[in-house]
């Protein structure tokens, strides 16, 4: 009985010493898997314990937080960009490109050439490393009555200008009325001394009564030097705003003069685009499709801060060739600081339109010899042809009329502005037949009554007419004055899309509202313009992978 007992024991024993050495075991196993999965490296023996297998974890762990072993330091190669280092002349390509106004490849070409005036000590040609820039894309003139803050400077010989071959020059001025005297200091190819002249005019490009006229407020100018007959064959390459005579230059400006051999039909142009929280980029991708629908050749952006979606859409468009990008900031002590900038503009009303009138001038004498017609618009306006579908048709009907009523050619041809406000459609509902994400396609109900004639309109501008240009029509012009022509609304109107009227029509918007009719004319495109604008959202993967 007492042997029978014993062995019971020893079987109870044994089992459970197998018992546990098969949980040994599996343990062992599952601790190697899990290593080497971390920490694929070859075992010198199959005979490793469970202490080993361990203390092999715990160094691997330890080493992940440590430094590499000190023999592999002195090999490794760390990842550095080792493509960037570049020539100077491709550093010098990429600065005229960010800098279209600098003259780096006229200053590179004379560098190390004598150029001045008289003697060594007048007009001494500038280097481009001793100009006196302000806010990146401007250059500066301290005089002894007032600052100058130079944009850009353009060749102008248009036929109908009195004053023959010229430089005008676009900048802002502290001053209004400005009496200090100026000179240009011209550069062509193949001269080593300047020619100077006098400065002929500043012209304002404002009006007194909207506010702002005071000293000490950056202003608006253009600023034009005729060509000494002896250089009426040849266009300059850079000019110099100075005070005296032999001053040397603290700026130098690229002359711009693009004359291809053949005008295109329509340029539009954008003022600088102030949309750093609102993501406008579907709409934006709308209103471009339409507009190339409706004719337009190419359209001028010029940009302050904007939505990473909206930079996307102009990049794909600007790739393409559809659009033009110019970055730009405002000019002196105005803020450019992301958002900061944005509230100054809002705030600030009259300097930020004082402001609008450089890129829209720039964008215009940039383009003086390239197209026949210029528009100044905003991404929420549309000039909308109603007999005709495109605007070349549009203009062959209006130029016949306008030349029935006087035989001469106007400054610019304008059509009167009428809203589509955002919250008329709640009235009405959705269309189901259009994609919900198109604003305009959507939008077809509008105020049933105009805006009053030469009132918020919008026109196409001549480009052989038009010296100074505002938002809503020219201030100053060449030849017989600004004569526009007033397009009948059964041939066109500005089809402006809003979510309310402006702050001057808060009375009368309401009234706007109250009296609404559907216009569906942008409806004829549809089909077009629903293809282009889902393909261009597609592809820069606006859309979720369907």
């Amino acid at each position: 009985m007492a042997a029978f007992i014993g062995i019971g024991v020893l079987r109870h024993m044994l089992y459970r010493l197998i018992f546990w050495a098969a949980i040994l075991l599996c343990l062992s196993q599952l601790l190697i898997t899990l290593w080497r999965s971390d920490r694929p490296m070859a075992m010198k023996s199959s005979n490793i314990n469970t202490r080993m297998i361990l203390q092999n974890m715990i160094d691997f762990n330890n080493a992940r937080t440590t430094t590499p072993p000190y023999e592999s330091l002195l090999t490794v190669e760390p990842w550095v960009d080792k493509l960037s280092v570049q020539s100077e002349q491709l550093i010098m390509d990429q600065v005229q490109k960010r800098l279209p106004n600098l003259p780096v490849s006229y200053w590179n070409q004379n560098k190390n050439k004598a150029m001045y005036y008289k003697n060594e000590s007048c007009a001494k040609f500038p280097s481009i490393y001793e100009l006196e820039f302000n806010n990146v894309y401007w250059q500066s003139l301290q005089t002894s009555n007032g600052s100058f803050h130079l944009y850009s400077a353009y060749y102008d010989v248009r036929k109908l200008s009195r004053i023959g071959p010229a430089v005008r020059i676009l900048g802002m001025i502290n001053r209004i009325e400005p009496t200090v005297k100026t000179h240009c200091q011209f550069w062509f190819d193949d001269h080593r001394q300047p020619v100077i002249v006098k400065i002929m005019e500043y012209k304002y490009i404002w009006y007194k009564k909207w506010g702002n006229y005071k000293q000490g407020i950056f202003q608006p100018y253009l600023i034009a030097c005729q060509i000494p007959k002896s250089h009426h064959h040849a266009v300059p390459a850079s000019v110099s705003l100075v005070e005296n005579v032999c001053d040397k230059a603290t700026n130098n400006l690229r002359v711009v003069y693009n004359r291809p051999a053949v005008k295109k039909g329509f340029a539009v142009c954008v003022k600088g685009l102030d949309f750093l929280y609102e993501d406008l980029s579907v709409r934006l991708v709308e209103w471009i499709e339409l507009l190339h629908i409706l004719g337009a050749d190419k359209i001028f952006f010029y940009q302050l801060q904007v939505h990473p979606n909206i930079s996307k859409v102009l990049d794909h468009y600007e790739s393409v060739g559809r659009v033009h990008v110019t970055p730009l900031t405002l000019p002196g002590g105005q803020p450019n600081v992301p958002g900061f900038q944005h509230l100054y503009l809002t705030k600030k009303v009259n300097h930020k339109r004082q402001n609008e009138l450089i890129p829209y001038n720039d964008c215009l004498y940039r383009n003086l010899y390239s197209y026949e017609y210029i528009a100044l618009l905003d991404i929420d306006e549309v000039i909308m042809p109603i007999q005709t579908r495109t605007w070349k048709e549009l203009m062959d009907t209006v130029m016949v009329k306008a030349l029935a009523a006087r035989n001469e050619t106007r400054a610019s041809y304008n059509v009167r502005n009428v809203y589509f406000l955002d919250d008329l459609i709640h009235t009405h509902g959705w269309f189901k037949t259009m994609p919900k994400y198109m604003h305009m396609l959507q939008h077809v109900y509008r105020s049933k009554n105009y805006t009053k004639p030469n009132q918020y309109v919008k026109c196409f501008h001549n480009p052989e007419r038009a010296l100074t240009l505002h938002n809503h029509f020219p201030l100053a012009c060449l030849s017989q004055g600004c004569t526009s022509y007033a397009m009948d609304t059964a041939d066109a109107h500005l089809q402006h899309y809003r979510a309310d009227c402006v702050k001057t029509l808060k009375k009368t918007c309401t009234e706007f509202r109250q009296n609404s009719v559907i216009d569906t004319t942008i409806w004829r495109y549809k089909r077009d313009l629903i293809s282009r604008v889902s393909n261009t959202l597609s592809s820069l993967g606006f859309f979720p992978a369907i």
